[in-house]
């Protein structure tokens, strides 16, 4: 018997692998290459809603993807667009309900539905509008900050465990 796919797990799965790595996608540096992706967008524009923004922020980050715009393969088409050949989709999620009659009670009961489908990323489609794609990254760069003592004295003073770091990022 085949394996099935089990939604639930790959997402979990991704969310942990994303962990484990101590690079979530989620925490954004300041600057430079891992500048962080846009939020996650339709082919139409449409904002991407729930897990769908974290599982594609995970796909963008895993592949440095920076364009905001995801297409299901016939989207990139009727957009003029084309795969490119070899490009692994990503997977996001459809939550929806239905009505069916209860065989015992013959009332309608409205049931909850998840359903898997695929997406490429913009910068995986060839022919796209120039819109579609994401912005170059920016090169890291010093954001010009400097020591204040009276701060530093005030947080020594709370006895938290403070600890600095030349990377160009937010902790």
């Amino acid at each position: 018997m085949a394996d099935t796919f089990d939604l639930y797990a790959h997402v979990t799965d991704s969310i942990i692998a994303s962990l484990k790595a101590g690079t979530p996608a989620w925490r954004k540096p300041w600057t430079g290459d891992k500048g962080g992706a846009p939020f996650p967008l339709r082919s139409n524009g449409e904002p991407y809603s729930g897990i769908n923004v974290l599982m594609l922020w995970l796909a963008a980050d895993a592949k440095g993807y920076r364009a905001a715009r995801w297409f299901t393969y016939k989207q990139a088409q009727e957009a003029g667009g084309q795969v490119r050949k070899g490009e692994t989709s990503s997977t996001v999620v459809k939550y929806g309900t239905f009505e069916r009659e209860d065989a015992d009670t013959g009332e309608e009961r409205r049931l909850p539905y998840l359903k898997a489908y695929r997406v490429f990323n913009a910068e995986q489609i060839d022919d796209l509008p120039t819109e579609h794609y994401g912005t170059p990254a920016e090169p890291a760069r010093d954001l010009g900050t400097a020591a204040d003592p009276a701060l530093d004295a005030f947080f020594a003073a709370t006895g938290a465990d403070i600890r600095t770091s030349d990377e160009p990022q937010a902790f």
